[in-house]
């Protein structure tokens, strides 16, 4: 009985550490059962956790002290594993995480005591079989959770339901597209801070629940604006929002193929987008790009309100002409009559500009005070941001995930100037959560790479036969292409080959539950 004691104790403390990491993925999975089972299977229901816990059974064998000893080896040895693993993003330990947790360890807390007073010699065996179904012990804790979880949500609705409805005569405006709202909800904050206290959903709080907890936290009597960023993946998201803060005036982005893991179709992208719009009331008033073809050809506006078009190279309410790049950033002339500058790099942030102009103006913010605030705009941190540091230029676009930002960037790279022996290099993943597009909308990206780069490391196994094939179709010359197992692996590979003059864009940067 001793040995069965201690052997318990041991595989507890390994037990933690699994649930730690199935805890982190399902969070990365945005806890929605199918993405989770997406990366469990197949390639990581023997992953290298599972095989740790594997060698726990063992002690099946040895049911003694040695077998004890050795499931106390593999336990200290997999937590010195664990503890030197760096994830790209950390667990964020959230009340709902800390409540999974709790609950997660009391059914194996539980399970564990039925084993040891009914399963008599089988009892380590079980505790053992324990240990490789923690997934599935994980997910019935979360299931267990939900009625917890959905009645603790709906209160903090209900409180930011209240909030917002005694800010009376707060300007409420929606950003949502498939890439650029974040970039656009900035911009047009630093805008409209010349007149206006403006309240913006901070990082990427654009989910349902971003948005109570920052109406919770920080909406306040004295902010007369509130800029909601709004994503989603999957048909009425943005409703959930909109039904939420009855938003004034919206900004559609951009329409793609992201997500079409989930929404399938884009059309049906296409018509989640646009709920911001068709929530707006008859004097409201929609502002979209006329630059993406998806939002260009979309007939399902219900709204009785007012429609803005902003496009660089389509004809539309605010067009943007006579643009030039160069050092110091972009010059360009609205509609033919007042001139802008911006430090800004890309045709995306350009287009951002101009939602965050045609809003500024609906506000009655002054002409000079707009330019003043456009002129110092910075770059949104990994959205094609640049940095210089001892020679190397990094243009940072890691939070692009989508084809034609990705475009828009590696235009950016293959336009800038670098000296005679110089490499521009590009560093990808590629895409993911595109369904039956996904193969295809990476070749494409290859190809791209190969016309705009003199170096590409393709980094994981997810979407590496895509890109290489396309990179070789594009034309990259052989022996120009390193594939990398991880960021870290490429990191290692790119210090090799690195010097002071080059420029490296780092295009896209999968979170860890993508391999």
């Amino acid at each position: 009985m001793g040995t069965i004691i201690i052997y318990t104790a041991v595989a507890a403390l390994f037990f933690l550490m699994i649930a730690k990491y199935d805890i982190h993925m399902f969070q990365l999975s945005s806890y929605r059962y199918s993405r989770y089972f997406r990366w469990l299977v197949p390639g990581n229901i023997i992953s290298r956790n599972r095989i740790f816990a594997l060698l726990m059974v063992v002690p099946v064998i040895f049911p003694n002290y040695i077998g004890v000893g050795f499931a106390t080896g593999i336990t200290a040895g997999a937590w010195l594993v664990a503890l030197r693993e760096k994830f790209k993003t950390p667990l964020v330990y959230t009340m709902r995480v800390k409540r999974l947790f709790a609950t997660t360890i009391i059914l194996f807390a539980a399970i564990t005591a039925l084993a040891l007073l009914f399963a008599g010699k089988w009892a380590i065996a079980a505790i053992s079989a324990l240990l490789l179904l923690s997934n599935f012990i994980m997910l019935l804790a979360n299931f267990v959770n939900t009625p917890i979880e959905k009645a603790i949500n709906r209160g903090y609705y209900n409180d930011a339901k209240r909030i917002i409805e005694s800010n009376k005569n707060l300007i409420i405006i929606g950003v949502t597209g498939s890439f650029g709202k974040t970039s656009t909800k900035n911009y047009l904050a630093s805008v409209l801070a010349e007149k206006y206290n403006v309240l913006v959903t901070p990082g990427n709080y654009n989910t349902l629940l971003g948005v109570i907890r920052t109406i919770r936290e920080q909406l306040r009597p004295y902010h007369q604006v509130f800029i909601v960023e709004m994503g989603a993946k999957q048909k009425n998201d943005i409703k959930e929002i909109c039904d939420l803060v009855h938003p004034s005036i919206g900004i559609v982005t951009a329409v793609g193929e992201m997500h079409l893991e989930t929404f399938k179709t884009v059309a049906n992208i296409q018509d989640t987008k646009f709920e911001l719009i068709n929530s707006l009331p008859a004097n409201g008033l929609g502002i979209i790009n006329y630059d993406s073809e998806y939002i260009k050809n979309y007939k399902g506006i219900t709204s009785k309100c007012k429609i803005i078009k902003y496009a660089v190279e389509n004809n539309a309410d605010y067009k943007a002409s006579d643009v030039q790049y160069g050092a110091s950033g972009v010059e360009f002339t609205l509609n033919g009559e007042q001139s802008y500058s911006s430090r800004l790099l890309g045709a995306g942030n350009l287009l951002n500009i101009l939602a965050a102009i045609a809003a500024a103006n609906h506000l009655d913010v002054p002409l000079n005070k707009q330019k003043n605030a456009i002129a110092r705009l910075q770059p949104v941190e990994h959205r094609l941001s640049m940095k210089v540091a001892n020679g190397i230029t990094v243009l940072d676009d890691a939070y692009n995930s989508n084809p034609q930002g990705a475009k828009m960037a590696l235009e950016v790279l293959r336009n800038f100037n670098v000296g005679e022996g110089n490499k521009r290099i590009v560093i990808t993943p590629g895409f993911v959560e595109m369904g039956t597009r996904q193969a295809s909308a990476n070749k494409e990206l290859g190809t791209v790479i190969a016309k705009s780069c003199d170096y590409a490391i393709v980094v994981n196994a997810t979407n590496r036969d895509a890109i290489k094939s396309g990179i070789d179709e594009g034309g990259l010359p052989e022996g120009k292409c390193f594939l990398a197992d991880s960021l870290n692996h490429a990191h290692a590979h790119l210090a090799q080959i690195l010097k002071a003059g080059d420029v490296v864009l780092y295009e896209n940067d999968l979170p860890d539950n993508f391999k």
